[in-house]
């Protein structure tokens, strides 16, 4: 079993998404956002910092996903984002979490199997493959697919190391299909 934290950054609205994996069943355990709501920069990025920091000493997670930057029109909004996200992954990593990084195409394709995914389809989505009865906050959404993607990533992870392993030790008798049936 291992608990996932997702992070969506953002300068005005950070999401995170907590669940837990326990072989392939995803459990949806929290979501919500941090709001900085004050116009001073240095002061958001303390407020997620604590934040984050707050949510990861509460329900300990094992394992963290941070959605990256994508490079925006405005660069005064890419670097407001970015630092956002290294505010966040700052404390992820001061409370000792190793910290996996996707880009949002990256998620979106995990979690509804397309790229160019739009928020709606990724909200409804992670309603379906968490079993929510409840449509969570867009931000809140996206970081659940971000820890709904590295759920799906570290579980291929294990499974590419585990045949490797068969390989290595089997070869040339048979061969391991990995095939779904």
């Amino acid at each position: 079993m291992s608990l996932i934290i997702g992070i969506d950054p953002g300068s005005r609205l950070t999401g995170y998404g907590i669940i837990e994996k326990q072989g392939q069943n995803l459990t949806f355990v929290d979501a919500g956002t941090i709001r900085t709501e004050t116009p001073e920069m240095p002061e958001r990025l303390k407020r997620i910092f604590a934040g984050v920091e707050r949510i990861v000493k509460f329900y300990g997670p094992t394992e963290a996903s941070v959605e990256q930057v994508f490079m925006a029109q405005n660069p005064d909004s890419a670097l407001k984002l970015g630092q956002a996200r290294g505010a966040a992954i700052a404390a992820l990593v001061n409370l000792d979490l190793q910290v996996a990084e996707y880009t949002a195409r990256q998620i979106k394709q995990s979690v509804v199997g397309y790229g160019a995914a739009d928020k709606e389809q990724v909200q409804m989505m992670v309603m379906r493959i968490l079993k929510l009865s409840v449509k969570p906050q867009q931000d809140a959404a996206d970081a659940l697919a971000a820890a709904i993607c590295h759920a799906h990533a570290s579980g291929s992870m294990s499974k590419m190391a585990v045949l490797n392993a068969l390989g290595g030790m089997s070869r040339g008798r048979s061969r391991v299909s990995t095939r779904r049936r």
